[in-house]
């Protein structure tokens, strides 16, 4: 079995620590992205800034692989048996259902509201992720999940005709009479 796990700034170590507890005998992947964007909006900043012909520089590219680097060592660390470590740059939801291509399990944590229950827990490219992934998935909360009444209430429309919480209907069309002769 192999299962990919998501390494991303929230939530990492409580996958970590699922991916470690519920599939000992898997080979894992633990797996960060780059956004490919971030490092094109510091060029793109420093270009305009400085001009279109001075490079910016790599101080930017090296500190953000310093910290893929020491972030994926301490998911590593923490999960305590060999791993792969897989190292990407560019949209980091296409990267992620990408690397899951030859999985058998996903595991990824919320990254959204951790407030209440509901679809704001993920964010956009953790749902296309959810939604997209090519394999089985494991969606995870960091750290203690809300109580179920934080759920929102369901929308005015979903209550029945006679429910106090239902919309008023609106008053029937007048009946068309036509134009006496004449």
């Amino acid at each position: 079995m192999i299962v990919v796990v998501w390494i991303a700034e929230i939530g990492w170590r409580s996958v970590v620590d699922v991916a470690r507890e519920l599939t000992p005998q898997a080979e894992i992947v633990l797996v960060h992205v780059i956004p490919g964007d971030v490092e094109e909006v510091v060029h793109g900043a420093f270009a305009g800034l400085l001009g279109r012909h001075r490079s910016a520089p790599t101080r930017v590219d090296e500190a953000a692989a310093e910290d893929e680097r020491q972030l994926l060592a301490a998911a590593a660390a923490r999960l305590d048996r060999p791993a792969t470590l897989d190292q990407r740059r560019g949209r980091v939801e296409r990267e992620i259902v990408d690397a899951a291509a030859k999985a058998d399990l996903l595991v990824l944590s919320r990254d959204g509201d951790r407030s209440r229950l509901g679809p704001h827990s993920l964010r956009p490219h953790t749902r296309f992720v959810v939604d997209h992934a090519p394999c089985a998935v494991l969606l995870v909360w960091p750290g203690s999940a809300p109580a179920v009444d934080t759920i929102p209430p369901p929308p005015d429309h979903a209550h029945p005709p006679d429910h106090p919480g239902a919309p008023t209907p609106h008053p029937p069309p007048p009946p068309h009479h036509p134009p006496p002769p004449g």
